[in-house]
């Protein structure tokens, strides 16, 4: 997740019963109602939070796959570091399949 003020990464951080984001330079910023899963990794012993994809996505032309129907969902998501092609995902409109496309 990212500072909506400056762009920065956001640190997750657990007080009491909740989990607030730091900013380096705002401070705790506030994500709004986004839905979060946490996910363990338990190889570095860290808690990862992610932000669950909304279900309003840009359509596009591309043939599924599964069902060759050829309106599908899409978004796109830096899965690798930084200097690499971002990944595209796809989620057909017919039969919610979902593929990706690496650029």
């Amino acid at each position: 997740m990212f500072c909506p003020k400056c762009g920065n990464i956001l640190r997750a951080k657990k007080e009491k019963d909740s989990t607030v984001f730091m900013c380096n330079e705002h401070g705790v910023v506030d994500v709004g109602e986004q839905k979060l899963k946490e996910k363990i990794n338990t190889k570095k012993k860290a808690v990862i939070f992610i932000a669950e994809e909304p279900e309003v996505h840009s359509k596009t032309e591309a043939e599924c796959p599964k069902c060759g129907h050829r309106e599908a969902f899409y978004w796109i998501v830096q899965t690798r570091a930084a200097d690499e092609a971002p990944t595209r995902f796809y989620k057909c409109v017919k039969c919610s399949h979902t593929w990706r496309e690496y650029s």
